[in-house]
């Protein structure tokens, strides 16, 4: 097998006409890799897209080959998937308002162009999903930037972006019912696109805790940070440090902070899957 690429978190491999998609125990925040690890990471990633693939299949069509025709030591971990043309525009649903949403309703009232009613607070839940893409930015060439649907359209073509946002939408709204009846807020997702065969599939991962905000439901209170079951616990934990400018090389995470960021992964896995984390 040939290493095409190692990402922030993802390994991709070359196997014949197949790609392998192996997911480690890597964590990053603002774009940097931090030195410690995550234990268990990787797995409940993969387990939880796989988990979350086959209910959304139906939606959209995905990537996924063969979940177990992988080399024994990735067991759990790896993936056997097409190869897809993947398409350059980060495709995120928000239903509520954070993170760098949040922080561009208060500079402009909108959100890569959709405008936002008045008066939202942080973890408002918003009227509807709004679509907000960004760019794609590849690993170590910077940051992905806001852009506006019609910038989408000028990218890929009108035909395109309706589609990126219609499959956008319907895959948060789905998967924020199914979540909610065990107990979860999805404020928001990113999801990633390409085409193999004419046909749009998705790729990557699906509604995990490295590519959603996940909130417990009985805890939200708009109007201050929410108790999160995802990697912004340790984006916060981050913020705490004086001596870090959020570039390379990140700080180690303390033994506690390694525990409690994967405690969260495995909370949030269980309480979606109803399956105990082994």
């Amino acid at each position: 097998m040939e290493l095409l690429h190692s990402g922030k978190v993802r390994d991709v491999y070359a196997d014949g006409d197949d790609i392998l998609l192996v997911a480690s125990d890597r964590i990053s925040i603002y774009d940097v890799v931090l030195p410690t690890a995550i234990p268990d990471k990787g797995k409940i990633l993969t387990q939880l897209s796989l988990w979350w693939f086959d209910r959304l299949a139906d939606v959209v069509p995905n990537h996924i080959i063969s979940a177990t025709d992988v080399p024994a030591e990735w067991a759990g971990r790896a993936v056997r998937c097409e190869r897809l043309e993947m398409v350059m525009v980060e495709c995120i649903a928000r239903g509520y308002l954070a993170g760098s949403g949040l922080k561009a309703y208060e500079k402009d009232g909108a959100v890569s162009g959709v405008a936002l009613p008045d008066g939202l607070i942080e973890g408002s839940r918003l009227p509807e999903p709004v679509f907000t893409p960004t760019t794609k930015v590849a690993p170590g060439e910077g940051h992905d930037e806001s852009i506006t649907y019609a910038d989408v359209e000028t990218s890929v073509g009108a035909d395109v972006a309706a589609e990126l946002r219609r499959i956008t939408l319907e895959v948060y709204r789905r998967g924020s019912e199914i979540a909610a009846d065990r107990g979860i807020i999805i404020a928001d997702t990113k999801i990633e696109l390409g085409f193999a065969g004419g046909s749009l599939k998705l790729g990557d991962e699906l509604l995990t805790p490295d590519s959603s905000r996940f909130w417990a439901a009985d805890e939200w209170q708009p109007g201050g940070a929410q108790r999160y079951l995802d990697k912004q616990f340790l984006r916060d934990w981050s913020s705490s440090l004086t001596d870090w400018d959020r570039t390379a090389p990140g700080p180690e995470i303390p033994d506690a902070v390694v525990e409690a960021t994967r405690n969260r992964y495995v909370e949030v896995y269980e309480r979606l899957t109803g399956d105990r984390w082994r």
